[in-house]
């Protein structure tokens, strides 16, 4: 596997130096037609996943309890895990809307997020705005809103006892279970404040006086949905609530971690402060990941990510397309790792458990100040 496409090694540092091109060189390489949103389309995917969604249910429904007792135990867990793909192909549709890849119209966008993540207990705007810090600071170790890896100083004494196969594998699991609650409650993996940040406080420091009231309604938006929630669990009993909603958003959750842990974790990334950091090194920082079929469940969030955090707001349908346009342009600064996920998630858990400053290139050249490399050694 050469440049412009595919990382050699797991362990050959990508480019980190200021790019020979520009961000305008890299808008230029893609046919126009991939920057233009259409409405219906755009409408098609939401209505198509929810059907999947639904009919999933239905099935479970209507039909489970005609299959012997234990084909039951396996068709639950099948259910459960193909309903949360869809249900993060979902998520990712108001993902869009948060970056305007939508539609043409503003208001729509953020009332179809609105409505899509409430229902999946998102607060909409709180994230909206977290995320576009993300976009605005990515890989900088100072102000990234979304994955700040730790600085090996900072790991704490007992992390020793975790590093090995039983450790990694429970660290894996908490992560899959609790990450993303964790990340909207207490930011765990985002930038460090002064006190508390939490995207339901209205009061956090992550956000303005201005944006105040946006987090308020994301709150409403999510009570909403919990009393929704609540009095259909009225209706059809606690076993209701567990089977067909809180088990299959379980997998969303556990997979939107992984998806963000690998977009941004890899033994070839480097990470800079903010004395080195500049925009477009920092959005290159990234790496697209093959997920097979689930690439078009997961409309190319995960595959096209590079172009996504170059360009955010071209479509999802589009974006294949358009990161195909501008490899030849990016060269050695596109990176794709088409190591199976999750045989990738092992090796990024072992080997990058913190970052550290280079003590030199490659060549054996002198140390490159204000860049970090992922590492996991004297621990």
């Amino acid at each position: 596997m050469g440049a412009g496409g595919n990382l050699p090694s797991a362990h050959r540092r990508a480019p980190h130096s200021k790019p020979p091109f520009t961000l305008s060189h890299v808008r230029k390489a893609i046919p126009p037609h991939c920057f233009r949103r259409s409405l219906l389309r755009s409408f098609s995917y939401v209505f198509a996943d929810l059907a999947a969604i639904l009919s999933l249910s239905y099935a479970a429904a209507n039909y489970f309890h005609l299959l012997p007792a234990p084909l039951q135990y396996l068709a639950w867990p099948a259910l459960w895990l193909v309903q949360g793909f869809f249900m993060v192909g979902y998520w990712v549709l108001a993902h869009e809307c948060g970056h305007h890849a939508f539609s043409d119209y503003p208001v729509l966008n953020d009332v179809v997020g609105f409505l899509i993540h409430s229902s999946l207990l998102v607060p909409y705007f709180s994230w909206k705005i977290s995320h576009r810090i993300h976009h605005a600071n990515a890989n900088v170790l100072e102000r990234d809103e979304s994955f700040v890896p730790a600085l090996k100083s900072n790991i704490p004494w007992y992390n020793r006892y975790f590093n090995n196969p039983p450790g990694r594998a429970l660290l894996l699991l908490a992560s899959a279970l609790s990450g993303w609650p964790l990340y909207l409650l207490c930011n765990i993996t985002g930038r460090s404040y002064d006190r508390w940040a939490c995207h339901f406080d209205p009061y956090s420091p992550m956000y303005t006086e201005r944006e105040r009231f946006l987090i308020y309604l994301s709150d409403a938006g999510v009570l909403a949905a919990v009393y929704g929630l609540y009095r259909l669990t009225l209706v059809n009993g606690p076993e209701w609530l567990l089977l067909y909603y809180a088990a299959p958003l379980l997998v969303v959750h556990a997979t939107i971690v992984v998806i963000i842990y690998l977009h941004h974790t890899h033994p070839s990334l480097p990470r800079y402060d903010s004395s080195e950091w500049d925009w477009l090194r920092g959005a290159l920082a990234t790496v697209d990941r093959d997920y097979g079929i689930l690439n078009i469940v997961f409309h190319h969030i995960a595959d096209t990510h590079v172009l996504h955090h170059l360009l955010p707001s071209v479509p999802h349908y589009h974006a294949a397309e358009a990161t195909k346009a501008i490899k030849p342009v990016l060269g050695e600064y596109y990176q794709f790792d088409g190591t199976p996920v999750l045989k990738g998630l092992w090796r990024e858990v072992k080997e990058c458990v913190y970052v550290e400053p280079a003590a030199g290139d490659e060549a054996g050249g002198p140390q490159a100040k204000g860049i970090f490399w992922f590492n996991n050694k004297g621990l």
